[in-house]
């Protein structure tokens, strides 16, 4: 007969471990002797190293007492079909951590991979992090809202880029963040970027996007600044007086 502690240390595993077994109803609980103390079998201690075994072998604890059980047929199928879900499981590790490893600041999580890269030449175009962070903001929301129109828009931005007067013009326009909304240089820049983004001339309307491109920054209508607020009084009227022309 031998106590609790002797077994857990037969089986290499911890007290704690075997009650939690006898919880689980994998172990069977020994009677206690006369001073009250649960006193265990070789028995018990074969049963705890075979269920230690499965443990450290990853098979599940709720199907444990079923292969403890089972037949030869019936357990050499089930060990194949839970190493068929272990499997699975090593496989989603494996892409996770792919995946996390791409991740340089964060930037990318909760994106998809086509966006992630976006986001990437952003970062090496020499785009601000707040500015980073805002577009991939935007892009969780429009993937998930109107996963068609983020496609469209993503293709759009991803040519532009291609562009070295979009990219200069994206670079002012986040640098414009920390301007002081009386800067003279907000009126060229808000003609420069006319091109790439005009905000809507009234509500409802929509935005009037050159057909060259998509918009310029299209989460930056979410974002404030004093600067940023009064380029977007001046595409608004750039955009009232395109329509008046026509």
């Amino acid at each position: 007969m031998i106590t609790i502690g002797q077994l857990a240390a037969y089986a290499g595993v911890t007290i704690k471990a075997v009650r939690h077994y006898h919880r689980r109803g994998l172990l069977a609980e020994p009677p206690r002797d006369s001073s009250g103390y649960r006193r265990y079998t070789a028995q018990h201690a074969i049963e705890l190293v075979k269920i230690k075994t499965l443990a450290d072998a990853g098979v599940p604890l709720a199907r444990i007492q079923e292969l403890l059980a089972a037949d030869p047929d019936q357990f050499a199928a089930a060990i194949a079909d839970i190493d068929r879900t272990l499997e699975r499981r090593a496989d989603q590790l494996q892409r996770s951590r792919e995946r996390i490893a791409q991740l340089h600041s964060g930037d990318a999580l909760f994106v998809s991979p086509e966006v992630a890269d976006y986001l990437d030449r952003l970062h090496a175009l020499g785009v601000s992090q707040r500015a980073v962070q805002i577009e991939r903001d935007g892009w969780i929301l429009m993937q998930s809202v109107s996963p068609a129109d983020a496609a469209r828009w993503l293709s759009a931005k991803r040519e532009a880029l291609d562009d070295p007067e979009f990219c200069a013009t994206y670079l002012a326009y986040d640098a414009a963040f920390d301007w002081s909304p009386d800067d003279p240089r907000l009126d060229a820049l808000a003609e420069r970027s006319a091109r790439w983004f005009v905000e809507p001339s009234s509500p409802g309307s929509g935005p009037l996007v050159d057909p060259m491109v998509a918009r310029l920054v299209a989460t930056f209508a979410r974002a404030s600044s004093p600067a940023w607020d009064r380029l977007r009084e001046l595409g608004a009227d750039l955009a009232r007086r395109r329509l008046t022309v026509t």
